[in-house]
């Protein structure tokens, strides 16, 4: 049959080589990850965890995730990982729901600031099921200002603070939000779902000396599979959840987060996709890992310079990442002409918010670059200078507002 799903995926196939992708939250992974997503391991049900499963023959599947939760115990040095979650926003549901009852208080950065949707936003289930504030950057710098911090979290009485974005370019200091998340008696969580393999290599700030939850996609600049995890550098005690305290003396965390995964938001996991982390997580170990982060930060460095250097405004002027927002409030342009002028000459980016520009997704003034996916293919620092000049002759020729 034309045009057929399998088509169309040999379309893509076609599409991919074709194009050069600076999405920040997408990558390409090895041909060993596709060849476990597509597998004979998506066949099976295993629900429950390992040696505990509710389905019988699942022997080989206890020893995927087994190694899986191992390679990611070593690759981030931590005492706990969680490999089932679905998305990196199940991650997310499954620690609230763990950290949270129902009408609790999410402190986090606001979505026009570069957070994130699930953590807390209206149309969210975490807007939805918890109240939310969030602290914005410092309108001088368009950095995360731990005073502002402070004095929200002083006000509002949060349960939950959260560090982690979608669009910030800069490091987090974790020490310092562990100290206003200890003053006030908060839960501290960081989402690392975009630097989660910069952080592998020590290439940024360590979350899990600070915080008590990290939770990350394996996507991204991890270059793994579409798909979740939870870690904790050391499990602790818990009487969060007053659910949990009815019959049974305090619960250690790990067990209230595996329950809140399973059975809590998920039924059975998919297995192929456990098997796709674990090899991830295996070569993000290889040295060819470190070369690639090493060029993904020297060319998100050189990328990002060009623009400043040729009258571009850029948030919080600099990367420390391999993403960073170009503002084209000063060139009259829209986010969203923008991404469609660059995608008709096969540069794909997305449109994004810029601090308090007050406006909304459709109508914002930014352009989000990330540098992973092109770094995947080979490119290196020199290769910014070509792709920074196809860019700004794009952008010039696109009628202003």
């Amino acid at each position: 049959m034309k045009n057929s799903i399998l088509d169309i995926i040999e379309d893509e196939k076609i599409k991919q080589k074709s194009v050069i992708n600076l999405i920040a939250s997408e990558n390409y992974v090895s041909k060993d990850v596709l060849k476990a997503l597509g597998s004979e391991l998506t066949n099976k049900y295993c629900e429950g965890y390992i040696k505990k499963r509710y389905y019988s023959g699942c022997e080989n599947y206890d020893k995927i995730e087994d190694i899986t939760i191992s390679l990611a115990k070593k690759l981030f040095n931590v005492e706990y990982c969680n490999v089932q979650p679905y998305s990196g926003t199940q991650a997310n549901m499954a620690v609230f729901f763990s950290v949270l009852n129902i009408g609790d208080k999410i402190l986090s950065l606001g979505m026009d600031c570069g957070g994130h949707l699930s953590h807390g936003f209206i149309s969210s289930f975490s807007g939805k099921l918890y109240k939310n504030c969030y602290y914005k950057v410092n309108p001088k710098t368009e950095c995360v200002d731990l005073n502002i911090v402070e004095n929200i979290t002083k006000k509002e009485h949060p349960q939950l603070i959260i560090c982690g974005a979608s669009s910030y370019s800069q490091d987090w200091d974790y020490k310092g939000f562990r100290e206003i998340s200890d003053r006030y008696n908060c839960i501290l969580m960081c989402d690392m779902a975009h630097t989660a393999g910069i952080i592998a290599k020590n290439r940024l700030n360590n979350p899990f000396k600070y915080c008590h939850i990290v939770t990350s996609t394996t996507q991204k600049t991890l270059r793994g599979p579409r798909g979740g995890i939870i870690l904790m550098e050391k499990d602790f005690e818990s009487n969060i959840v007053q659910k949990y305290k009815n019959n049974e003396k305090n619960l250690m965390m790990s067990t209230i987060i595996d329950r809140n995964v399973f059975p809590g938001i998920q039924g059975g996991p998919h297995m192929n996709t456990i098997a796709a982390k674990g090899i991830c997580f295996q070569e993000a170990m290889n040295k060819d890992f470190d070369i690639y982060i090493n060029n993904i930060l020297n060319n998100s460095n050189k990328l990002c310079s060009l623009f400043i250097n040729n009258g571009y405004r850029v948030v919080s002027n600099g990367t420390k990442n391999h993403l960073f927002v170009v503002d084209l409030a000063s060139k009259n342009i829209l986010g969203i002409d923008a991404e469609r002028a660059l995608e008709k000459v096969g540069i794909m980016v997305n449109r994004e918010t810029v601090p308090f520009d007050n406006k909304n997704f459709n109508n914002c003034n930014g352009i989000r670059i990330g540098v992973q996916a092109i770094t995947t293919l080979g490119y290196k620092e020199d290769d910014m200078d070509t792709i920074f000049y196809l860019i700004d002759k794009t952008l010039k020729n696109i009628n202003p507002i």
